[in-house]
Order: structure tokens, then sequence, then C-alpha cells
């Protein structure tokens, strides 16, 4: 098993199909993905994965698991994706937590290592983070990992933020 990232609590590796009954803890879950269009079901969290499978490929990342180190236990996903933010392909940090492992510093621990990732090993100038106005909790995050707000926009009815950071702000 190849460690992509890893941190003093983490590590972060590709997603495989196996991932597929951990992965639906959050993106099958309805408070998890409040500030999505809804909860994914069994074959959107496949297509997930496949999707991310199919961004190794093509850019060298996606969103990768994240694994607790102390029982080596699946708890998320965070990664870079390429992302169209009002027609332009730019590269975005996401991740899902789990519940159980909300508000203990996993998300912004990755968030950070994803970012030093993307701007130092991969190149990226910049990495942005996007979300809709009411998720409050993602763009905390952002702003813990250094991150300022960049625009608001509208997609799909909803008001979104997008944060940045460059590679000498980080």
């Amino acid at each position: 098993m190849l460690k992509i990232i890893e941190t003093d609590r983490l590590y972060l590796r590709e997603l495989r199909m196996e991932d597929q009954a951990e992965l639906s803890k959050v993106l099958s879950d309805a408070e998890s993905m409040q500030y999505y269009p809804h909860p994914f079901n069994h074959e959107e969290v496949e297509n997930w994965i496949k999707w991310n499978m199919e961004n190794y490929r093509r850019y060298g990342h996606g969103l990768w698991a994240v694994i607790l180190k102390d029982g080596d236990l699946f708890i998320g996903d965070c990664g870079i994706t390429m992302q169209n933010i009002e027609n332009r392909v730019l590269p975005e940090i996401g991740f899902h937590m789990i519940k159980e492992f909300w508000n203990k510093g996993y998300a912004t621990e990755a968030a950070w290592a994803c970012t030093e990732y993307a701007l130092h090993d991969l190149g990226y100038s910049k990495l942005f983070s996007y979300t809709t106005l009411e998720n409050i909790p993602s763009q905390k995050v952002a702003e813990k990992i250094g991150m300022k707000p960049y625009k608001i926009f509208e997609k799909n009815g909803k008001q979104q933020i997008v944060q940045s950071i460059s590679a000498d702000e980080a």
C-alpha cells in the first residue's frame, strides 16, 4: 500500500473499491452531505471512487483515503481534484470526514498536508477551496490552513465562496 502523504496522526492513500462501505459512512450520511444536493446512494459512492481512480490516472492526484494511524481506521477522504470554477479548471482541495471524527482536527491536518503537497510537490502556484456560502465548517478549515476569500459566485442557484492560498503564502 502506497502512502501518498503522512502526518503525525494520519496517512493518505489512494481510494480502492474495498473502501466503499467505510466511505459510505460519510457520503451517504444526510448530515455530512447537507451542503450537497443529496446524500449518495450505493452506486454514487462507487462512482465517486471510480472518479477518483480516474483522477489518479489523469492528474496524478484526487481525493485520497484518510487513515487514522492509531488503529489503521478509515475516517474520510481528502485531496486535490480539478474543478470547474466559473469556466476555469482549477486545483481544489476537498475533504469529507465521518461524523464521529469531526472536531478533532483531522480535516485540518489532512487539508494542510494536501495543501503543502499541491503547492510544493505538485507545483501548483495556487490552490482553491469552494463550497456553498452556508458551509461554515468547511470555510473554517480553509481559513485554518491559510486560505483567504477569493470570490463569491452563483452555481446551481446557490451562492458559493471560493477561498485560495498561493505557494508563497503556504
